[in-house]
């Protein structure tokens, strides 16, 4: 058997939950692992993954 689909559309409330703190600048940021060596810069990287929007930054070490 296939998986049980939801037919309720999500209310706004469920649709935005969680990302006021990111439009007010407090992401909470995870450590990807999966590449951590910049090829076009030869530098060790470090990649952050917010867990609430998916926003991503990098930090050169």
């Amino acid at each position: 058997m296939g998986d049980v689909l939801p037919f309720k559309k999500p209310s706004p409330q469920e649709k935005h939950k969680g990302k006021g703190l990111c439009r007010s600048g407090f992401h909470k940021w995870l450590i990807k692992k999966e590449k951590q060596f910049d090829v076009k810069q030869g530098k060790l990287v470090t990649l952050y993954s917010c867990a609430r929007c998916n926003k991503e930054k990098t930090e050169l070490l």
